[in-house]
């Protein structure tokens, strides 16, 4: 009797060990990206509807904090190489600069007007500088021995300083860079890994998100004409200096509050995320393009007005988070991907003194650090 052939070894395509694809990263990227059109789908409701306005305050004090975790959390804290270096420049500054120029456009045929300047990012663009700044400074942030607690005391500090505002989006990048901070941190440690985070998910874990959601829902709408009264949106943008929003002296502490929210709603949505692989999971890995791409499609529901006196509430506002769903399903698909790859994931190769530097089709990566699998060339 003959002994049956070993199986064969199963291929890496090189000599380092492929790591397997966590899911649950993917689905927080989507369910990430889903609350980012849902904030702007639903921001014309929020002049005429208490309930709309509590959701959008709801969703705006935790949804980029979490990006910004997730963001953290696949970035490296090490020197760049050459290739990390032109990635910064191909999948982030291109992008950039090629949908302000969009925007421009945009507004001078729709509005009749336009001022291009590329220091004042156009309306969801300001996250793609934030991303470049962050990654060019975690390096030096990695040299301290309390990266976090630095970056929470930057993070307070700007709000005091006027002179720091939305010119190249140094606000907001410096208002969120503690919880980008927080997701290398976690990384780099181990935390995850260590908690044994991935798999173990207790019951009274998911009572306790559900219940976190619920109270701060619940705030957010019972005192929303308080919230209205102090511009509680305004201070969850992380843009203005407190002066310009009306605080006291001890305004750092109000951002702090508000950080500490952000922080705790964001555990509780990581502990909701589910960790399976469902049909909608691999979009997860095309955040960007329902990033870039969303804003035009609202654009006319923001310009002309539409959902403004749209009642009744109980019905517009499911409708218009349905619709909030079916884009970014929609912006993540393939056909609309084939069609706005150029403009979303440019590789310029006239660029770049070295053209391997851009890359090659099959190694792209979103911003947000998900790494996508070489495609099979036929």
């Amino acid at each position: 009797m003959t002994t049956p052939p070993a199986p064969p070894a199963p291929r890496t395509g090189s000599a380092r060990t492929v790591k397997r694809r966590v899911p649950l990263w993917d689905n927080a990227r989507f369910a990430c990206i889903v609350l980012v059109v849902l904030g702007h789908a639903v921001q014309r409701l929020t002049y005429d509807s208490d309930i709309a306005l509590g959701l959008y305050l709801l969703v705006y004090s935790f949804h980029m904090p979490a990006f910004a975790i997730i963001s953290g959390y696949f970035s490296k804290s090490d020197s760049p190489s050459r290739r990390q270096m032109a990635r910064v420049m191909t999948d982030i500054v291109l992008p950039y600069v090629i949908f302000e120029a969009l925007w421009t456009l945009t507004k001078w045929l729709v509005e009749g007007q336009a001022n291009p300047n590329l220091t004042q990012p156009s309306w969801t663009l300001w996250f793609l500088l934030a991303l470049a700044i962050f990654r060019l400074v975690l390096p030096y942030l990695a040299l301290l021995r309390w990266p976090l607690v630095w970056t929470v005391v930057i993070s307070l500090a700007v709000g005091y300083w006027p002179n720091i505002d939305s010119t190249l989006s140094l606000s907001r990048t410096l208002g969120l860079l503690p919880f980008f901070t927080l997701g290398w941190w976690l990384a780099h440690h181990d935390i995850v890994d260590r908690l044994d985070l991935l798999r173990r998910r207790r019951w009274w874990v998911r009572a306790l998100a559900v219940g976190a959601f619920a109270a701060a829902g619940f705030t957010a709408w019972f005192f929303v004409d308080t919230w209205r009264a102090v511009n509680l949106r305004e201070w969850l943008f992380y843009e203005q200096d407190y002066a310009t929003l009306g605080g006291p002296w001890w305004s750092g502490a109000l951002r702090l509050a508000l950080m500490a929210i952000a922080l705790m709603l964001s555990v509780a949505f990581f502990a909701l995320i589910p960790r399976g692989t469902y049909w909608w999971t691999h979009f997860g890995q095309y955040t960007m393009y329902v990033y870039l791409l969303h804003s035009f499609v609202l654009y006319p529901f923001r310009e002309t007005g539409i959902l403004r006196d749209a009642e009744p509430t109980w019905l517009w506002l499911p409708g218009v988070v349905v619709f909030s769903v079916l884009i970014a399903l929609g912006l993540a698909t393939k056909p609309v991907r084939t069609v706005f790859r150029p403009l979303v994931e440019p590789r310029p190769a006239w660029l770049f003194a070295d053209p391997t530097l851009a890359g090659r089709e099959g190694h792209r990566s979103d911003p947000t650090g998900s790494r996508r699998p070489r495609r099979r060339r036929p």
